[in-house]
């Protein structure tokens, strides 16, 4: 059922709350490349495959949207929490993979068992995928483990494709000699960074509409370019500062929340801008300029940023036609409409 705070701004569902969820994914050029990369490792089989991206930059929700895409054919283990020893390693695999009660306690049963099922699941033209999240936190001889069950295979293709996905300590730890092994047997990487104020206003904007409501109901451009300012680009701090300060704009009756909003719901969140001295930095009076064809391949939608409102005795500035910030696109022949002036 919908809340206040959802009929406030006209929307289905809160837009920005931390699970992931992939139909709230918005593709900005790092997620869409790396997403194709996923795309192609399961397809073609791979073997293993690594995504690497800092902290809350999206690197679950891009695996889930990955898999949500697949077909039956493609039977997909999912390992959140890898923190565990080898023998709870084993256990969890065998029970994930429905083998016998012998493979929960032998990695030699293990193994046997899952040769042998992933080896009759490609004779049916069924494809077999083990995906490990929050991999930096793997120890050294789980990563072995992993290295061997990537080996499983016939002479001409893999079959097990494993797909391990972690911070960027992950991949420093990957130079270790102890792991070269596994190192080489990497045979895809895909990374994410953070976003850019173009992509910030993109992510934002796309969350609204796929919550269901008008980007310029719910924040002004200001607003959205304090969001960039204080995240740092990190998708994952852009959606807390973002529900916070619908909050806050619920809470003060103020729609769209204006940048003065965010600047206080940051500082209540002890997210200091970048470079801000002790006295603070005032939010900005306009985003950083923007590159309208780079938007447009960015994400397929329209996006129009309604400015805060000037004081009252100070003249409207003229705008030239290129500083309109306008980007048209189409997502899945849907025509959206957002952050309209």
């Amino acid at each position: 059922m919908t809340s206040v705070y959802e009929q406030f701004f006209g929307l289905r569902e809160r837009p920005f709350d931390l699970s992931p969820d992939p139909r709230f994914l918005v593709l900005t050029e790092s997620h869409g490349e790396a997403l194709s990369g996923l795309r192609y490792a399961i397809t073609s089989r791979k073997g293993l495959t690594l995504l690497i991206g800092e902290a809350g930059l999206g690197k679950t929700t891009l695996l889930r949207a990955a898999l949500d895409e697949q077909p039956e054919r493609v039977h997909v283990i999912f390992v959140q929490n890898p923190v565990l020893t080898r023998t709870e390693f084993v256990e969890l695999l065998a029970r994930r993979f429905g083998l016998s009660k012998e493979a929960h306690g032998s990695k030699t049963a293990l193994l046997f068992e899952l040769e042998e099922l992933v080896g009759k699941a490609r004779q049916l033209g069924e494809t077999t995928l083990l995906v490990i999240d929050e991999a930096q936190s793997l120890p050294t001889e789980l990563l072995e483990e992993i290295r061997l069950l990537a080996n499983i295979e016939t002479n001409s293709e893999k079959l097990l494709s494993v797909i391990i996905a972690g911070q960027p300590e992950l991949a420093s730890r990957l130079n270790d000699p102890a792991l070269r092994q596994f190192k080489q047997r990497i045979a895809l990487r895909c990374r994410l960074r953070p976003l850019t104020a173009d992509e910030t206003t993109l992510y934002v904007a796309g969350r609204i509409t796929a919550a269901g409501g008008v980007g310029g109901n719910v924040f002004t451009r200001q607003a959205v370019a304090e969001i960039f300012r204080r995240s740092g680009g990190v998708p994952r701090l852009a959606s807390v500062i973002g529900d916070n300060a619908m909050m806050a704009g619920y809470a003060a009756g103020t729609k769209p929340v204006n940048a003065t909003l965010v600047d206080e719901v940051c500082a209540e969140l002890d997210l200091p801008a970048p470079g801000a001295d002790p006295a603070g930095d005032a939010p900005p009076d306009r985003p950083e300029p923007r590159d309208a064809e780079k938007a447009f391949r960015m994400l397929k939608a329209r996006v129009s940023l309604p400015a805060e409102p000037e004081p009252a005795d100070a003249p409207s500035p003229k705008r030239s036609a290129a500083s309109r910030p306008l980007f048209e696109t189409v997502v899945r022949r849907r025509r959206f409409f957002f952050f309209g002036s």
